[in-house]
């Protein structure tokens, strides 16, 4: 058994870009009710450092070269919020299209892969609640994809540092070997023919995953973990907002 395939290109604009055109686009999940938030806007629009938490993905994907359109996928309901209370607040360059959610994240996330304008070669998907995410870190996982054409995708991922348990009825069975766990992050980026095959191969037989990649992988893509940074949190619970208000102060300071 080998650990998870990596890369490490980092910092590296348009690695492998033959000319100066976009080639990704970034479809942005906000579909989420945000029940575990407890807050009843969705935590996608509470206020983080005077704007809209997902106000700060999209300036993240907007800055990034690669990305030459954005979908948002957002309840049906919230399109006049998303288009009054969250896009109007920024200036985005990058032209934006926004799209209805389904029921569960990967509905959504196939509602933007049907929304999004052709000619793309890359597709990254990205949870509106992960605020920290950086252009250099999108530029950089976008790149790892480019590289290599064997690949079908790479992920923003974090390596495990803590013990894992190997749990049964709250009994530990087995302690397995941390080295080969990565926590997986967004963006996810794909081939955008590979991504799209393999939504329609799930949808076709009724396979739920847990992420993006699981489709991919689960279709024969091979799929690589981009060494990304831990504060590319996922705002999930209100600690989360405190931590990631926190970091972003920082850098904003900076």
């Amino acid at each position: 058994m080998s650990a998870p395939e990596t890369c490490a290109c980092a910092d590296a604009a348009r690695v492998g870009k033959e000319d100066n055109q976009p080639d990704t686009v970034a479809i942005i999940v906000a579909g989420g009710t945000g029940e575990r938030f407890g807050d009843p806007r969705g935590k996608q629009f509470v206020d983080l450092c005077g704007l809209p938490l997902m106000c700060w993905p999209l300036l993240a994907f907007d800055h990034a070269p690669s990305v030459g359109h954005i979908v948002v996928v957002c309840a049906p309901d919230r399109v006049d919020t998303v288009r009054d209370e969250v896009l109007s607040r920024v200036t985005l360059l990058t032209p934006v299209t926004l799209a209805a959610s389904g029921e569960t994240r990967q509905q959504s996330v196939a509602h933007g892969l049907a929304a999004m304008p052709r000619g793309y070669d890359f597709v990254a998907v990205h949870d509106a609640a992960r605020p920290l995410i950086e252009t250099e870190v999108i530029e950089g996982v976008i790149a790892c994809v480019r590289e290599d054409p064997k690949l079908a995708g790479a992920i923003c991922a974090t390596r495990s540092v803590d013990t894992l348990k190997l749990v049964e009825d709250g009994v530990i069975i087995a302690t397995p070997d941390r080295s080969f766990y990565w926590a997986a992050q967004t963006p996810q980026v794909f081939r955008t023919r590979a991504l799209t095959s393999a939504y329609k191969s799930a949808a076709w037989e009724g396979y739920q995953g847990t992420d993006d990649a699981s489709l991919v992988e689960r279709h024969g893509g091979k799929v690589r973990c981009y060494d990304s940074p831990r504060d590319n949190i996922k705002v999930t619970v209100p600690e989360d907002l405190a931590i990631a208000c926190t970091a972003l102060e920082q850098r904003l300071l900076m």
